[in-house]
């Protein structure tokens, strides 16, 4: 499987990078590649590998397949969209190609590589325990203020504690309730302007005719009702984050605005001609497909281009049950600590039916629930299934229980 378009040429000053966590395969292709390139560096993760692009020096990126931290597919999907002159070559470190020329035959095409990758490679040892133990050594604690061990949300600790540090746009994109706020203000907290400002834009509760005002603001007499001059959202956020929550639902009118504002680093003040210079960190999160918003003329492709530098994705409840239980947990002890009141825990049923319920409404539904069976439990031991209540449901489990107060 190979993801390029078309072949660059191979001369004394091209580079290559190489991506994977087998030190042994990557050897492997180095030594091949060797004498054709000017330079041929590996990393061991796709979190060194988006670094190391930043260089802007590199002509090619050999990708393994299997990386410890960062599913291959989406690590392509990102280098493609902000590194599009870099050609990628997917490779599998599972498969061996003992006495061949790589450079020779990736110049050949990509296809004939990956066919002469056919043969397993059983001088590596236990490759379950390998994977396993280079899994662990990439493991990543949570980011500030969030629960979860699963994969899905290592790959997200891992991408965000890599650009957090950053002064790179992020868009955050997840389905409602799944947690985009605590990204946004995790980023903050990790960068180095944490202890400036993190302002918040809900521009979906911003009435269209005061959007410039609120973003830019104004001055005394600007429009009516003017009363007195204010402080735009963004001049508030100099030196911080500036988090655009809903950022699909920008006014189409303000959008070249706001791309102008963004661009020039400046914003201007209704009712005046002053201009003033502004240094903000832009996070943006929406839940809806922005690109298909593009296409069909909604969203402006120049502020998408801009707000996307770097996407991170949020994966629903559903792809993460293993988070399920520790989250609800969490929210039940923190709920205990707010009242000084003991900490109920989950029934074994109680949890059966947490694990299987669809979670239509993410991770703030989980909270939703469980604060309700903390006040149904009325000092209770366990959380059963009668204190359980999901508004979109008509019973509860299978079992048919209904809920305490219906």
């Amino acid at each position: 499987m190979c993801a390029m378009t078309a072949l660059p040429i191979i001369d004394d000053n091209s580079e290559a990078l190489i991506a994977s966590s087998s030190s042994v395969f990557g050897e492997q292709v180095q030594r091949r590649l060797t004498g054709r390139w000017r330079s041929v560096q590996q990393v061991l993760s796709g979190a060194e590998a988006l670094a190391k692009l930043e260089d802007g020096k590199w002509r090619v990126l050999f990708l393994d397949r299997r990386l410890p931290d960062l599913d291959s597919e989406e690590l392509s999907a990102i280098i493609r969209q902000r590194f599009p002159e870099i050609q990628l070559v997917l490779l599998d470190s599972e498969a061996a190609f003992p006495g061949q020329d790589v450079g020779k035959t990736w110049q050949q095409g990509p296809d004939s590589l990956i066919k002469g990758m056919a043969q397993k490679d059983r001088s590596s040892g236990s490759e379950e325990a390998t994977k396993e133990n280079e899994f662990e050594k990439y493991k990543c604690e949570p980011l500030p203020g969030m629960i979860g061990r699963s994969e899905a949300m290592q790959r997200v600790y891992r991408l965000a504690k890599l650009v957090a540090p950053r002064t790179s746009t992020v868009l955050i994109v997840g389905p409602t309730g799944s947690g985009k706020e605590l990204v946004a203000r995790a980023l903050h907290t990790l960068s180095p302007r944490a202890s400036r400002v993190f302002v918040v834009v809900n521009c979906a509760a911003i009435p269209e005719a005061l959007f410039e005002a609120e973003l830019f603001g104004h001055a005394r007499g600007a429009f009516t009702g003017a009363v007195q001059a204010r402080v735009g959202r963004i001049p508030s956020a100099h030196g911080g984050t500036l988090f655009l929550d809903e950022v699909s639902e920008l006014p189409f009118g303000m959008q070249a605005k706001l791309l102008r504002s963004l661009e020039q680093k400046e914003v201007q003040r209704l009712g005046t001609s002053e201009v003033t210079r502004v240094d903000v960190r832009v996070i943006a999160a929406t839940n809806v497909d922005l690109a298909g918003r593009v296409g069909r003329g909604e969203f402006r492709e120049d502020l998408f281009y801009r707000l996307s530098v770097f996407p991170l994705k949020l994966p629903p409840l559903t792809e993460r049950r293993i988070d399920i239980v520790p989250l609800a947990e969490h929210f039940l002890a923190y709920i205990a600590a707010a009242m000084n009141g003991p900490c109920p825990q989950l029934s074994t049923e109680a949890i059966r039916v947490l694990e299987a319920h669809p979670w239509k409404g993410n991770v703030r539904e989980l909270q939703h629930v469980m604060e309700r069976a903390s006040i149904l439990v009325q000092g209770g031991d366990a959380i059963l299934t009668e204190h359980l209540y999901f508004p979109f449901q008509n019973s509860l489990s299978q079992s048919g229980n209904r809920p305490l107060f219906i």
